[in-house]
């Protein structure tokens, strides 16, 4: 009986070892990419300025290569502020920082959940993508472990305005400065990129369960 009473007990207590064992099992730590590109082309026709990391980039007129020839002699250069062609407001970093949480979690890309092709978001302040994402988060109990930020774009130079892109998206995330960090790099003078006729961003990030 003695050996019966205790093998009940062991009995009884499967299902809280198989809860216990399913927490400590299921991940803490997700990993998520994001990628976004977006032309860039005289002001006049982006019909919007430049907005990158939440920043306007204001910057001198520049030279930028008309491939097409739609405001001159095909091929050659014309001089002006450039901004962004987009749905929303084109935020590079915004849109990467988004969508790399969405890989993480495991949800459907920003395309599909901001869809293009929506009015709604037709010149779309992009900081409330990044408060959507916040909030899966919150759900979900999650905060961002350590965030890395690659923007690439030849011209114009971003320098200054990196420490005001880290610091919204640390606002927007309740992220620790400490783990969020925003580079820049040019193209070295290759492709759409390198010609001043887009720019991009790589996002990778952890996400940690709190």
């Amino acid at each position: 009986m003695y050996y019966l009473h205790n093998i009940l007990k062991i009995l009884l207590l499967l299902p809280t070892f198989a809860a216990f064992s399913a927490a400590f099992s299921a991940p803490q730590i997700r990993i998520g990419h994001g990628f976004d590109i977006h032309r860039m082309s005289p002001i006049s026709k982006a019909g919007q300025p430049l907005i990158v990391g939440g920043v306007e980039i204001t910057h001198s007129p520049l030279k930028w290569l008309d491939v097409e020839g739609e405001f001159g002699k095909k091929g050659g250069t014309v001089e002006s502020i450039l901004g962004c062609e987009a749905h929303s407001d084109g935020d590079v970093i915004y849109h990467s920082v988004v969508d790399a949480i969405f890989g993480a979690l495991a949800l459907p890309d920003i395309g599909q959940v901001f869809q293009d092709s929506d009015p709604r978001w037709r010149g779309c302040d992009s900081s409330k993508f990044m408060e959507h994402a916040r909030g899966i988060m919150d759900e979900g109990g999650w905060e961002i472990g350590n965030m890395d930020v690659t923007l690439i774009l030849e011209r114009p130079k971003v320098a200054s305005f990196k420490p005001a892109m880290k610091d919204n998206i640390c606002s927007l995330l309740r992220a620790d400065p400490s783990c969020v960090n925003v580079k820049a790099r040019t193209h070295e003078k290759m492709d759409s990129v390198g010609e001043l006729r887009s720019l991009s961003c790589h996002v990778v990030l952890t996400l940690m369960k709190v």
